[in-house]
């Protein structure tokens, strides 16, 4: 079965902008946060609730986990492009963010990833590989603040 070339990014962070960052298992030194390919049937949501859980143990659902509507393609890597359907070299990745109160301790997926840290956002758009992950970590600040607005608007 061919994976299905729609996936989410989920930025794990804090109120006070520490970021959740995942070593992959595969490519030792690749740092990306919670992300993920759509099973046939799931929500972009689901998609993004499973994620979680498979990658950190988390149930989003305790958490603000949120759609920021942001939608990037990128080619994907020839070295996974076996995984889809044979001409298949265009994903497209939503973008959710998913906000605790502090860093927290996670289960790693072993076969997934070998180490986790928190990092202040401006350090962990740094240390990702994929710039679309480096450039939703860099609107972290603008989207809290405008949640805060909307939260003393009403």
């Amino acid at each position: 079965m061919h994976k299905i070339p729609v996936s989410v990014l989920v930025v794990i962070h804090t109120v006070d902008l520490q970021v959740l960052l995942l070593e992959r298992a595969d490519h030792p030194g690749f740092w990306q946060s919670v992300t993920g390919s759509q099973d046939s049937g799931e929500s972009l949501l689901q998609t993004a609730q499973r994620e979680v859980l498979e990658e950190t143990g988390l149930h989003a659902a305790d958490y603000a986990l949120s759609d920021w509507h942001i939608e990037n393609q990128y080619e994907i890597y020839e070295e996974w492009r076996w995984r889809y359907a044979p001409g298949v070299r265009i994903n497209t990745e939503h973008v959710f963010g998913l906000c605790v109160s502090a860093p927290i301790s996670i289960q790693m997926a072993a076969r997934e990833h070998l180490n986790f840290m928190w990092l202040p956002w401006q350090q962990a758009a740094e240390k990702v590989f994929s710039s679309s992950n480096a450039e939703a970590i860099r609107h972290l600040p603008l989207r809290l603040q405008a949640i805060q607005n909307i939260d003393t608007a009403g």
